[in-house]
């Protein structure tokens, strides 16, 4: 009997339909490479520069991230955005969870509610912050109105330098729940309802079947939620610019304020491209613990 031909191996088999798909999927894993990685290596190479970002450039080394280090309003940025972040990460993921679980009911109209928290999600930050700088205007905001229509004294709000951070972590809260909201309800959603119903029968009140049974099934969905909005925050810029630029009297000036005074205010590009580059360093170490602690605790977050 004829020995047939030999079967070609798996990998030669599979390479038409790999070359295929890659086909598809190669223009636009270029296009977001290059739009992802060109930056940040032109930013690098940027920071080593003294230089405007127009004129001529002088190879510094790292003398700009020397001269960060020893820079007091440098300093002063990073202790604003780490209190930021204090404040906005943990009620944002909190509150994010606390309405997923009231939105997560089967009540009338449940896809109108869910639609007006995410909608400040989608809208413009910037345009968000304009608005509330209209709102909370010490002369004729719609706040300070209706303060001093009940006899109290008129606030400054966001012109305060001591109150001014504190109110843009809310502000910001309000427009990034949204996401915080989605992530859950579908986390929520898939939660086996067996589970529940047994905790209950089995007396479980509503507070036990929440600590043993939702939360160990959206413990994934907390720890992306956590690396997500600290990520956020530590690029926090759109609506502390759009609203004082950074002030008043540098109080809302986070890192990347003044990494852009830096290099689009003060023509330090070099300076500023520094300020970048030592931010994205910080998020990829952010991201290398998310994933460690995921793979350590056996989460399916990655």
């Amino acid at each position: 009997m004829a020995r047939g031909r030999p079967r070609p191996p798996a990998w030669r088999r599979a390479l038409p339909e790999n070359i295929t798909g890659w086909s598809f999927a190669l223009p636009a894993s270029a296009l977001v490479l290059g739009l992802g990685f060109f930056p940040v290596i032109w930013s690098f190479l940027l920071s080593t520069k003294a230089s405007n970002g127009f004129g001529p450039e002088q190879s510094v080394g790292l003398a700009n991230y020397r001269e960060l280090a020893h820079d007091p309003e440098w300093l002063a940025a990073v202790s604003r955005s780490l209190k930021f972040t204090a404040l906005y990460v943990p009620v944002t993921v909190l509150l994010g969870l606390g309405l997923a679980l009231l939105l997560n009911k089967k009540i009338r109209f449940i896809g109108f509610y869910r639609t007006c928290f995410f909608v400040p999600f989608v809208a413009s930050a910037a345009a968000t912050g304009v608005i509330f700088l209209y709102v909370l205007d010490p002369q004729y905001g719609v706040v300070d109105n209706v303060i001093a229509w009940m006899g109290f004294k008129r606030q400054l709000f966001l012109d305060d330098p001591d109150w001014a951070l504190f109110l843009l972590a809310p502000i910001y809260t309000w427009t990034a729940v949204g996401f915080d909201i989605l992530i859950y309800l579908a986390a929520l959603q898939d939660v086996p309802q067996d589970q529940s119903e047994a905790a209950r029968i089995d007396g479980a009140g509503r507070f036990a079947v929440f600590r043993h049974v939702i939360l160990p099934a959206v413990r994934p969905i907390t720890v992306l939620a956590v690396v997500w909005e600290t990520i956020n925050a530590l690029q926090f810029f759109d609506i502390a610019w759009a609203t004082k630029r950074g002030g008043p009297i540098d109080a809302t000036t986070v890192i990347i304020v003044y990494g852009y005074k830096l290099g689009f205010v003060q023509g330090q590009a070099g300076l500023g491209a520094a300020v970048a580059c030592v931010l994205f360093v910080a998020i990829v170490l952010l991201v290398v613990m998310q994933v460690g602690y995921a793979r350590w605790r056996k989460l399916d977050v990655v």
